[in-house]
């Protein structure tokens, strides 16, 4: 699809999404409705925490954009409810944000556009508000994980992931169970990474999730231990207009986290051949001769808008280059779903997994994020 088109698709399905959600609201499907927002934030929090993304982001011109920043104001956000006892941000919360940020994003308007915050106005405020420890912190991968920023290492190891279940609304495990010619069978684009390691050691640390954020998508875990049985909460961002996205969650869970060589043949075959037998002409997950490093499948929870779906992500080496790839199958839809996909799911789902600009991918943000880690 023509990048301007993918766009206007992309402004119009937001708008599409605040409609269909209404209209679910009243519906037996109310529980898919819910899912909208943030766990770490009440509906009076809303306005001012989607105001302060947009001054880190979304508000300011397309070149002077960096995906990191915006995972920072995330991150700013995120600490802010951490430090609160993980009680969900509300309107009063704006106030100490305001001390921090107002006169910077208002006053000061010679370092950034008026009402927007570049990445040194973001840590200084962050600073303002959480101490002056946090640009530092941020920096350091033994005091960030789960997308908050701690004071210490200590603090960090002391994080209890559990604490956001408070608040999180994780219905139960809805894999396919359709038969799998009555599935949709679908394989993305391949994305190059510069070193496989470097990606498995991100992704098999759950805390890490939240550093390859994409504009649009954003995985936090829920659970401590290991990745296999961890839950995400996914935060997908759509866009009514460019400057007011609307957000929405879901959960999945990493079901299978597959690494042995043996085991790994047997899984590539399998998902290869289901392809080949149900896709409509999808190529195979991973390419004959190829050498697989890790699969890992993420299995819905109930809400989420693919409905009972498992997406699998994939690590292999070919030709002496290594690369990511997802491939997901997922039930029929129902009818509010169907119609959220068709105006919405299918630009953002194929851009988060790869097939759109990198900013959007979470794929390329792995990518560019293990890359600037092996230069630092």
């Amino acid at each position: 699809m023509p990048l301007d088109r993918r766009r206007a698709t992309t402004l119009a399905g937001g708008a599409a999404l605040a409609l269909i959600a209404t209209k679910v609201a009243t519906s037996p499907q109310g529980r898919f409705a819910r899912l909208g927002g943030w766990s770490i934030a009440g509906p009076t929090a809303a306005g001012w925490a989607t105001d302060f993304l947009n001054a880190a982001y979304f508000r300011r011109a397309p070149g002077l954009r960096e995906v990191d920043d915006l995972r920072l104001a995330f991150a700013i956000l995120t600490t802010r409810w951490h430090r609160l006892g993980g009680r969900p941000l509300n309107a009063l919360d704006v106030v100490p944000f305001h001390r921090a940020f107002g006169v910077d994003r208002f006053v000061d308007g010679s370092s950034s556009g008026r009402g927007t915050l570049d990445r040194n106005q973001l840590l200084a405020g962050a600073e303002r508000l959480h101490g002056d420890w946090f640009t530092e912190a941020y920096h350091d991968l033994d005091r960030r994980g789960w997308g908050i920023v701690f004071e210490t290492p200590a603090e960090k190891r002391g994080y209890r992931p559990e604490l956001r279940l408070a608040s999180a609304k994780v219905g139960t495990l809805t894999p396919p169970v359709a038969l799998g010619k009555d599935q949709h069978w679908h394989t993305y684009a391949p994305v190059e990474i510069p070193d496989a390691s470097a990606a498995l050691a991100l992704l098999t640390e759950p805390s890490r999730w939240p550093d390859a954020a994409s504009e649009i998508g954003r995985f936090t875990p829920l659970r401590s231990g290991p990745l296999q049985g961890n839950t995400m909460e996914i935060e997908v961002v759509g866009h009514p207009t460019r400057r007011t996205p609307v957000f929405l969650r879901a959960y999945v869970t990493a079901t299978r986290v597959v690494t042995d060589p043996g085991d790994l043949d047997d899984y590539v075959a399998e998902l290869n051949d289901g392809l080949a037998r149900y896709g409509k002409d999808e190529p195979p997950a991973v390419p004959d001769g190829a050498t697989p490093h890790a699969a890992i499948d993420l299995t819905t929870h109930e809400g989420h808008f693919l409905g009972s779906a498992r997406n699998r992500l994939v690590c292999y080496s070919h030709g002496g280059r290594s690369y990511l790839r997802a491939a997901g199958t997922w039930d029929p839809l129902r009818w509010d779903l169907a119609q959220l996909y068709d105006r919405v799911g299918y630009v953002a789902q194929h851009a988060i997994w790869g097939e759109g600009p990198p900013e959007e991918s979470m794929l390329h943000q792995i990518r560019f994020v293990t890359a600037a880690e092996s230069e630092a």
